[in-house]
């Protein structure tokens, strides 16, 4: 294929899937923490932290790793500030100790920590200022988890990058994502460049997922649903994806590699294929192949819609993983293309409403969804243009569920943030 859209593609990968230790919003605020204690030099007095409403809605409600079960962007910041290691990133916390935890506990008694909701248009903005006796440091996040734009001490600039407040745009190379391109360089991609990529992705994120099937966390909506309804291969792949986020969204301290900024994607789009391809014996390599189908028509089908909105990612993700599953058994680009949107026509409009033990079961319906798409093609069935939402060809239907995303929940998303906040 065109090696420029190859390369891009290799790129997307390895930019997309790195490792995150819990919720990547949490996460995010306590990498920002971090890396203002670390400007600042001492452990500050005084803390003012300015998110966006999407990283309030997505912080609220889950618990923070290595807090003892806390949760909330107060936890989030102090544990960051008094724990993280800013040279980590989204695994800021890998190395928290308890020594650190009990200062953090000091740290949040003693500290006033101001919160205020970011005036920016953007959905995506963490901002943290820090203050200890005349000193002071700021650091700002903007557009996703680790998009370090302004770093200041006493008010001299450290780094001054441009960016805008307003709706981030993605990287230019997603825009050379197509269904069609995608099967191709799954086809032809020369295995080495993705293995090391891919096989993180499946240690990380099967372990996570088995902590969840031994271990009590949240709901335990993956062991309901084997407990409730056997062990079917399509069950044990709705079970397992949705145990790795019964175990991520409620304090599992193992970490999971992410797909398009979040974790429950990343698990939701490969331990379904994981699944299927351990039961059909496939081969490693055809494994692979089928894992790059699923991960990049997932950030193919967030890259529109953005990485935080009123519209559930696990609905992106499920449908990659259908296209991923499709691909093992066979299917190319027509069959690819048929699972993709079947499965957005059957779950578009599942709303996000921040990270909780909830996500789970909303797993288990997007992969659902997902494989009865697949399964539609298989039986010669599908949706057409003008089926409601959905678009004559693919891309165009990729293309309208965004913008449905993007552009037509945004006052649905202003209204899950006003109950939420109304219920906190």
């Amino acid at each position: 294929m065109n090696q420029e859209i190859y390369q891009a593609y290799v790129d997307i990968l390895r930019e997309e899937l790195v490792p995150a230790m819990g919720c990547t919003e949490p996460i995010a605020v306590a990498y920002a923490g971090a890396l203002a204690r670390k400007t600042l030099g001492a452990v500050p007095q005084r803390t003012e932290l300015t998110v966006s409403g999407n990283i309030i809605k997505n912080v609220k409600s889950v618990i923070v790793p290595h807090t003892h079960g806390r949760k909330g962007l107060r936890t989030a910041v102090a544990v960051g500030i008094c724990c993280g290691d800013p040279d980590k990133e989204l695994e800021v916390l890998s190395d928290v100790t308890e020594d650190a935890l009990a200062a953090m506990d000091d740290f949040l008694q003693d500290t006033e920590i101001l919160l205020r909701e970011s005036t920016a248009n953007c959905p995506f903005d963490i901002q943290v200022r820090v203050e200890r006796g005349e000193d002071n440091a700021f650091v700002r996040i903007i557009g996703h988890h680790t998009n370090v734009v302004q770093i200041r001490k006493n008010d001299k600039p450290l780094l001054d990058l441009p960016f805008s407040d307003d709706v981030v745009q993605s990287p230019e190379n997603r825009k050379l994502l197509t269904v069609e391109q995608i099967v191709e360089f799954a086809d032809t991609v020369t295995l080495e460049d993705v293995r090391p990529t891919l096989k993180r992705q499946i240690d990380y994120n099967m372990a996570i997922a088995e902590a969840g099937m031994l271990e009590k966390y949240g709901a335990n909506v993956g062991k309901i649903l084997l407990r409730s309804y056997g062990n079917s291969v399509q069950n044990r792949a709705k079970a397992w994806a949705a145990a790795g986020s019964d175990a991520r969204m409620n304090g599992c301290e193992k970490p999971v590699v992410i797909n398009s900024g979040s974790g429950n994607q990343g698990m939701t789009a490969s331990i379904p294929v994981i699944i299927y391809a351990r039961e059909c014996n496939v081969s490693e390599e055809l494994m692979y192949r089928a894992l790059v189908v699923s991960n990049l028509i997932t950030i193919h089908l967030k890259t529109g819609i953005g990485s935080l909105s009123a519209y559930c990612g696990a609905t992106s993700a499920g449908a990659g993983a259908g296209a991923g599953i499709c691909y093992l058994y066979g299917g190319k680009y027509r069959e690819i293309a048929h699972t993709v949107v079947n499965a957005l026509a059957i779950n578009s409009g599942m709303i996000c409403d921040g990270a909780k033990a909830s996500c789970a079961a909303k797993i288990a319906s997007a992969v659902e969804a997902g494989l009865l798409g697949w399964q539609m093609n298989v039986h010669d069935s599908q949706f057409y243009g003008g089926d409601g939402i959905v678009v004559k060809g693919v891309e165009n239907t990729i293309r309208a569920v965004s913008t449905l995303a993007r552009e037509g929940m945004r006052a649905t998303d202003a209204e899950i943030i006003h109950l939420m906040m109304e219920n906190a």
